[in-house]
Formats: structure tokens, sequence, C-alpha cells
């Protein structure tokens, strides 16, 4: 080894001796709470979201036991927006001790509740909520594996069904929840981590003895000291005008192998190892195909034009345009309607911008799932900043184009694409608002929306359009000729018209079947879920298939 790199391998050793020591940091809202034995453990509720409406819910929209006060908590610009409504409960835990059958409340069943709670059973509604920062979900069993889990995010409200030998379908509460929270002990300092908030739900026509004394009262079918606890739902609480329905839950804690750090990776979980992949083998052999047949085609385009060009032998010859020159001096022409043109491109690059940093952002672990609504408003910030992009690359090709009003420019750019955003999201907001849906923006949103587009999206592209005209023109390689080339007249299959006709639906059943399989393999766990009837769900009414 020469004395030179002997010096410099000392020099890194000395700089890696005496580099002062690194600490690691957890982001904003991701930071693990360490909770010792009987510590408080509130229990929140989200909204209530289906997958036939798409319209979620209040929590207490519904008929459902409330506390003394309910408090909302703080949200994010992401969760107002995803219809979010993060609000305390009545349910309240204390870490690692089990409880059984604790009273909620009851609830006298009148005309409109009834109606409210059939309708969102009719629906599918589920209820969400949330434990240090975990949702709430069900551990579905699959049927083709064994011993095999999915998650299902929520329990259902209720569901419909049948007594045996009746037919009249009937509505059922879920009135009964059976929490599971599985925690990661720390032997050394005695605190635990929650790692997962599970739960199964069961609807029971609860009965009492003597006089009701709220959360004293002591039930038959569900009581702690008897150990009479409940694993099926073999007399369920049917949804009657007049009726009581009594609300109670179990809670049970559970030691877990699971790591804080790898808690999520259960929700995220793909159990099915049986990938379809001969489509998605097939799907990137087709896209590799196509643009090697497009490459190999131009190539041997460009080689014959070429091959001509070296053989020309007379100046006549060389002076006469085939092929490629017969174009050359028409491509870089400034086309029809060149102004959108440059809106249009500007507006990509400001989404290629914000699509770019979301997924570098994502990759480095910043957009954590959960950091709800973090995602979007990540977006949508990188959105209002990435209009000093818009306005530069839009006045830029402006200039090519040998234009000479840029503000005309900068102000379509910040307002054409923008605009008919807003427009079509508050039209639908004002029809979610009238169903009186919780996914409906408040105003104060709606006002910080606009403050974001005129404050400060608008002035960046106005000044990303300054700077971009600034600049030098961009020289084109070749020379565009004074007067147009003629066009020959087509043929009547080169009508654009009946060119998209015939080219959009081609593209569009190539990727039905080159997608299709995958993404339906990939979504199975979910999917199967929802193909099996939900009063044949396992653990669930079963009296009631």
């Amino acid at each position: 080894m020469e004395p030179s790199a002997w010096a410099v391998a000392f020099a890194a050793l000395c700089i890696v001796a005496l580099a002062p020591p690194a600490s690691g940091f957890y982001l904003p809202g991701v930071a693990p709470n360490d909770f010792e034995k009987k510590d408080p453990l509130p229990v929140k509720v989200n909204k209530l979201t289906s997958i036939k409406t798409q319209l979620p819910y209040s929590y207490y929209s519904l008929p459902f036991c409330k506390p003394d006060t309910i408090v909302d908590s703080a949200e994010n610009l992401g969760e107002v927006l995803r219809g979010d409504r993060i609000e305390n409960s009545p349910y309240t835990f204390e870490m690692r001790e089990p409880q059984m059958c604790q009273v909620v409340c009851k609830i006298s069943v009148g005309e409109k509740e009834a109606k409210l709670l059939k309708e969102k059973i009719e629906d599918e509604y589920r209820v969400n909520m949330i434990l240090d920062n975990l949702p709430l979900v069900v551990p579905i069993q699959r049927v083709d594996q064994e011993g095999a889990y999915f998650y299902q995010h929520g329990f259902h409200v209720g569901a419909k069904g049948k007594y045996s030998g009746s037919k009249d379908e009937k509505y059922f509460i879920h009135n009964h929840l059976s929490f599971t929270v599985k925690y990661h002990r720390d032997e050394q300092r005695d605190v635990s981590r929650i790692v997962a908030f599970e739960v199964k739900p069961y609807s029971v026509k609860h009965e009492y003895e003597g006089q009701w004394n709220d959360k004293k009262t002591r039930l038959t079918t569900c009581d702690p000291h008897a150990q009479r606890i409940i694993t099926s739902s073999e007399s369920p609480q049917e949804v009657e005008v007049g009726k009581d329905i009594i609300f109670t839950y179990d809670v049970d804690f559970k030691e877990s192998d699971i790591k804080w750090a790898s808690r999520w990776d259960s929700y995220l979980l793909m159990t099915d190892d049986q990938i379809h992949w001969f489509s998605i083998v097939n799907s990137l052999m087709i896209v590799l195909f196509l643009s090697g047949m497009v490459a190999m085609i131009m190539l041997r385009t460009l080689y014959r034009d070429i091959s001509k060009y070296n053989q020309l032998e007379t100046q006549e010859e060389a002076q006469e345009e085939t092929g490629w020159k017969l174009v050359h001096g028409d491509v870089f022409r400034p086309p029809s309607n060149s102004d959108w043109l440059c809106v249009y491109v500007g507006t990509g690059v400001q989404f290629f911008g914000m699509l770019l940093v979301t997924m570098v952002f994502a990759v480095l672990g910043f957009l954590s799932p959960s950091n709800r609504g973090g995602l979007m408003t990540a977006m949508l910030l990188l959105w209002v900043f990435m209009g000093l992009l818009a306005g530069y690359s839009s006045s830029r090709l402006y200039k090519l184009f040998k234009g000479s009003e840029w503000k005309n420019i900068a102000l379509r750019t910040a307002f054409t694409f923008p605009g008919s955003v807003f427009a079509i999201f508050f039209f639908l907001n004002a029809l979610i608002w009238g169903q009186k849906s919780s996914g409906a923006v408040p105003f104060t949103t709606m006002f910080a929306l606009v403050l974001l587009w005129f404050g400060i999206s608008v002035p960046l592209v106005f000044v990303g359009s300054f700077l971009g005209f600034k600049k030098p023109t961009i020289e084109d390689p070749v020379k565009t000729n004074k007067i147009p080339r003629q066009i020959p007249e087509q043929a009547w299959y080169m009508n654009p018209i009946f060119s998209i006709l015939i080219g959009d639906p081609s593209i569009w059943c190539c990727l039905h079947r080159t997608l299709l399989y995958p993404y339906f393999h990939l979504a199975a766990p979910v999917l199967l879920h929802l193909w099996v009837p939900l009063p044949c769900v396992p653990d669930s009414h079963r009296d009631m298939c």
C-alpha cells in the first residue's frame, strides 16, 4: 500500500473516531406510547363508513351510548377532507386489566332511531374506533386457508337475518363488543406498548333482574361474577320500536411477540401466497414487447433514411427531401392553440413534481399509515408549492412559441385546472352537505383551501412565469420553414374521431385483460369477505344463516 493511501485511511479513521454521537428520532405523530399497568386507555370513535354508499357519517349520528361531554380531537387538513370525525367515547380500559360484561348504557328505540339503525344496517355501515392510534379491526378466518386470518376495518352496525321457521327478514344490532388488546411488554421497565386492537361483535338480547341501575345493573345474560360470558349470538337483539337496547363490552389483554415498530405489518399483510404471477408477468411482457416493437420500427425507418442519404451521388439528389427531411422543417412549428398546450404542460409538470416528492417522502418513511390524513395533507401542500415549477415550465414553452403575454399564460396556469377541480369539489360538497354526511367539508376548511390557492399557489405560479420568461429562448435544433408544408389528403380511416373510437377500446381491453387478474388477486382478502353473506360470517349470527 502506498504512503498516500495509508494517510487517507488514517484520516478517515480519525474522522470516524472523533465524530459526535448520533441519536435517532421519531416522526411527529408516530412516537410510541408506553403504558404501565392500570394506566387508562381511552378509546376514540371515528366515522361510520360503508362500501355501498361511500358517504361517511358521524358516530353519534346513530343512537349509540355517549359520554358526559363529547370532545372532538384535533384533526389535520387531510383528515377533514377524508371525512374523519374523531371523538371520545364511553369505552375506557385500564392497561392489562381484563373486564367482563361491562354495561355502557341503555337506550330506548323510537321510530326515528329504529329508522336510522335499519338504514345503516341495510347499507352495511361499519363502526370505526381507535386505540393508541391503531384502528379497530375484526379478524376473519379465511375460507381457503386453515388458521389464516385477514383484518376487516371496523365492525358492522348490525346484520339482517331470519329466525328459524320464519320468512320475515329482521334487523339485528351488534350491542356487545368483545375487545382484544394485544401488547408487547418490556420486561426491564415493566411497561407495555399496544400492537393490535381487535373486536368480535355480537348481537345479544340482554335481560336483567330488578330495577335498572345504570352501569351497576346485574345482567342475567352476561354476569362476570358467575363467569357467564358471551361467545355467540344465540338470542340476538332485534331493532324494534319501543324496545330497549343494552350496550355491553368485554376487554381482554394478550401479550404479543410483535414489536411496536412492526405493529402495522399485521394490518397491511397479505396472507395469500398464491399470487397470480402469470398475469403479472404477462402484463410486463406485453408492455416490453410493444415498446420494443415501436423502437425497432423507428430504428429501421431511420436506418433506411440515413442509408439513402449516404448513397446520394448528385447535388440534385442531395437537395431532394425524402423520409424525415420532409417534416424536419415543420416539426417545431407552433401548433394551433399553443397557449393551452403551455398551460397543460405546466399543470403536468406540477403534477409530476408533486407525485415525485410524495413518493420520495413515502419511501423515506415520512408518510406513515399511523399518521391519518398525512398523505393527503402532504400532496395538497406539495401541489401548492409546485406552482413555481408550473409557471416556470409553461412560460418557457410559451416563449419558445414566440409568445409575449406571459401574464396571460400565468393566469391560465394558475386558474384553469385548480378552478375546474374546485368547482366540481364545491358542487359535490353541497350534495354531501345535503345528505348530512360527515364527509362534507366545513366552511373553515373550504376557506383554508381557498387561502392556500390564492395566497400561495397563484403567487408562486406568477413568480415562476416571470423567472421562466426572463430566461433565454430555447433554440430549436432545426430551422422552421416560413411556409408550412401542405398536408396531403388523408384516407377516411385516418380521421381523428375514427382513430379515437378504434384506438381507445383496444387500449382499455388490453388493460382489462392484463391488469384485472392481478388486481383482483391482490385484493382477494378484502373481496372474499364481501362475497360472504354477512349473517354467515364466522362467530357472528350463526343461528340466523
